[in-house]
């Protein structure tokens, strides 16, 4: 767990240098980022622990273009990305996806 811990950290850092107005909350077991902390469920985005991965999870993930796919869910609203390394995320691509579902906010 300890490894999927400093992924996680790793990831938090790289929204918070990539949408350098968010916050993060902690809340739900991960850690949610918003641009607007007094609005209630106003996350954009969350990271989530897993035993064998990490999770970026979007709020609003239905509405992103993700021409590559990586996206996934099948609920109404979330999508969300799955990684057990850092090398598994094309960073320029996270980060397309991230100013995006920040823009929705």
């Amino acid at each position: 767990m300890i490894e999927i811990a400093s992924l996680g950290q790793e990831v938090e850092a790289f929204i918070l240098e990539t949408v350098t107005d968010a916050q993060p909350v902690k809340k739900y077991g991960g850690t949610l980022f918003t641009l607007t902390p007094q609005i209630n469920e106003s996350q954009f985005c969350g990271v989530f622990l897993y035993k064998a991965h990490a999770q970026v999870s979007f709020s609003q993930g239905a509405r992103l273009r993700d021409p590559q796919g990586v996206l996934l869910g099948q609920g109404k609203y979330r999508r969300h990305w799955n990684f057990a390394t850092l090398e598994a995320l094309d960073l320029d691509y996270l980060a397309k996806l991230l100013k995006q579902a920040a823009a929705l906010d």
